[in-house]
């Protein structure tokens, strides 16, 4: 079925039916396994791989290079579609598709020469910024040292999402003099060390945890180019999280009705012979989808916004283009993130004490929600917000976390 014959809305394009069919047989296949996965904390390896056989890692790659030529709407369209399949594997793809939106819009063309066809021959990207521990915000302990004809790479990375999944690993350090450097090293060189030790109570798929390089050699190729990430790349790494909270949304809401129109168990004091028919059950269940069609139509809303910041990327105006952009992004965060907190906690409410048992595994919706909302916390962005409304204060540049 369609999106709109589900009352999902219509999707962002004309061809977006057309598009999303060739990817919908995937997500189901992936949705078919989340729950048995999530018990038994089995990595999504497979999944990630039928993604790639499918092309979908490609999405927004031109058609003559290989890809499918989507834009920014459809592609978050999509990512809600996957993340109602499961959110871990959205998260773990999300470095990748930064990584893509930097190579697109580049200007160096040799960048673009060596990348799109490694990420139209399906490669996949992970990802190496944040450091824990000691390290002051806006610096890095990593190093990258120019040794002869190389550079040397040595350092930790936490929150490695997507890393260990990955052929390449997309990261940040500094130079011999304290500057910033960033590279991009195959995930299986020497001295690479991946681990699987992100232990949080939600997204715990996503293999979000340490990576240690020690003396990796790194090519002078592979040395990013100057001038930092693409200029919306702030907006559309929280605009995936977004997409994420809109997908947990939508599953939540297909299996608090699935459950209650198989519920025979009623209460004495309810208000119908069968649970499927009680208003106040019905209630419910609408306040739950209603909230996951709000979550999606924002990121919709939104994602025209960063599409316009792409294709304002040559342009003169291109920064007060990224303003709006990253403006409307903030605007989205705290709406999206209390509708679905919500509904993934009010659904309990349609159901009996049975929707808590642990095959279940209903509360992973509430788990990851909350763990993805952890990411950036939500309480800046309506000052954000408020201080645009109120004095015309454009938005901040690129967030950092590190110690005062």
């Amino acid at each position: 079925m369609t999106q709109i014959d589900l009352a999902w809305g219509v999707g962002p394009t004309a061809r977006y039916e057309e598009l999303a069919e060739r990817f919908r047989a995937v997500f189901a296949r992936i949705r078919a396994s989340a729950v048995k996965r999530d018990l038994a904390r089995e990595l999504p390896h497979a999944e990630i791989g039928w993604l790639k056989k499918s092309g979908f890692t490609t999405l927004r790659l031109a058609e003559k290079d290989g890809g499918f030529g989507g834009n920014l709407p459809e592609l978050f369209n999509l990512l809600i579609e996957l993340s109602a399949a499961d959110s871990n594997v959205t998260n773990i793809l999300r470095p990748h598709f930064g990584f893509t939106e930097d190579v697109l819009n580049s200007a160096v063309p040799e960048w673009r020469h060596t990348w799109i066809p490694r990420l139209a021959s399906r490669e996949l990207v992970g990802n190496g910024f944040s450091e824990i521990g000691d390290t002051k915000v806006g610096t890095s302990s990593t190093t990258l040292i120019r040794n002869g004809d190389h550079w040397l790479l040595n350092g930790s990375k936490y929150y490695t999402t997507g890393s260990l999944f990955a052929d390449w690993i997309n990261l940040g350090g500094s130079d011999q003099s304290g500057e910033p450097v960033g590279a991009v090293v195959p995930r299986r060189a020497e001295g690479v060390e991946v681990l699987d030790d992100w232990d949080g109570f939600g997204q715990s798929l996503t293999a979000s945890g340490t990576a240690h390089f020690s003396n990796v050699h790194v090519a002078p190729a592979f040395i990013t180019p100057p001038g930092g990430r693409f200029r919306y790349s702030t907006a559309f790494f929280q605009l995936v999280h977004l997409a994420t909270l809109a997908g947990i949304g939508r599953a939540a809401a297909d299996d608090v009705a699935r459950l209650v129109s198989e519920r025979t168990r009623i209460y004495s004091h309810g208000n119908a012979s069968r649970v499927a028919q009680d208003p106040q059950i019905l209630q419910v269940v609408g306040r739950v989808r209603s909230s996951a069609y709000a979550a999606g139509a924002i990121v919709l809303k939104s994602a025209e916004a960063l599409q316009r910041a792409y294709e304002a990327r040559e342009r003169a105006d291109v920064e007060a283009v990224n303003a709006v952009a990253e403006l409307e992004v903030n605007q989205a965060v705290s709406v999206i993130t209390g509708l679905v907190l919500e509904a993934t906690t009010i659904l309990f409410d349609a159901l009996g004490s049975s929707a808590t048992k642990q095959g279940l595994d209903l509360d992973r919706y509430w788990r990851n929600a909350r763990t993805i909302s952890s990411h950036n916390p939500r309480i800046y962005r309506d000052r954000i917000v408020g201080d645009f409304a109120v004095n015309g204060t454009p938005p901040p540049g690129q967030y950092k976390v590190g110690l005062a």
